[in-house]
């Protein structure tokens, strides 16, 4: 598996690039803009990790040049960089990154990021989710019960397509706060209680299949 990173800091490089190697991942290293899109023309990675303050042609920049041109476009790349702001994310998340790191970051959630993003992309992307009368298309982002239109708020429609991807997968409140309100997120569980209720509510009876795993969390029991 190969990984660029475009990093002008070489001291955060050689340590990305170290982990890497630890990982078992091929890591190749960029200052700039320049020598990395001299090399992406000999040969392409399965990631990239990209700084947005860069001498020359910045960050951004380069992510919509990968965007922009078809024999790039589909590469993932994760933002590596000390700009935090919402703003900042957004624009990043909004332009075609794949996910969104602020340094400074440690190794481990590094990995971990570049592990979720990998595993991802990887999995072919289907249209249609469906356990007993439920039916989600993700395309038309729609729920159907019985044939009823439901509607789902952003975080219902995030909860109910998590449990009908991973239907038997059991998730404590923590993990459901993190895949779908994300890391960042400043809250009470008590927040996924409430959610959970009121999906139930508007699946009808559909809803008894998410199941509460006492002491742990939640699971969706896959309609037999």
């Amino acid at each position: 598996m190969l990984i660029y990173c475009v990093e002008d800091n070489e001291d955060i490089r050689n340590t990305i690039l170290y982990a890497l190697k630890m990982a078992e991942y091929e890591g190749v290293g960029f200052p700039d803009g320049d020598e990395f899109f001299e090399t992406m023309r000999d040969r392409k990675p399965d990631l990239i990790l990209l700084d947005l303050m860069l001498p020359g042609q910045d960050g951004m920049s380069i992510l919509q040049s990968l965007r922009s041109n078809p024999a790039t476009q589909n590469i993932p790349v994760i933002i590596t960089t000390a700009k935090n702001t919402e703003f900042d994310k957004v624009l990043g998340l909004d332009t075609g990154a794949d996910d969104y790191l602020v340094k400074p970051f440690g190794m481990m959630e590094l990995l971990s990021r570049i592990k979720a993003v990998l595993r991802r992309v990887s999995v072919p992307q289907v249209d249609l989710l469906t356990n007993g009368d439920i039916v989600m298309s993700l395309s038309r982002h729609s729920v159907k019960v019985s044939g009823r239109d439901v509607e789902l708020t952003l975080k219902e429609f995030q909860l109910l397509r998590l449990f009908l991807e991973n239907k038997e997968r059991v998730y404590s409140r923590d993990q459901l706060m993190s895949l779908v309100w994300g890391e960042a997120y400043v809250g009470e569980s008590r927040t996924v209680d409430v959610h959970i209720g009121t999906l139930r509510t508007k699946l009808g009876p559909s809803g008894d299949s998410i199941k509460t795993v006492r002491g742990v969390g939640y699971r969706m029991e896959a309609d037999k």
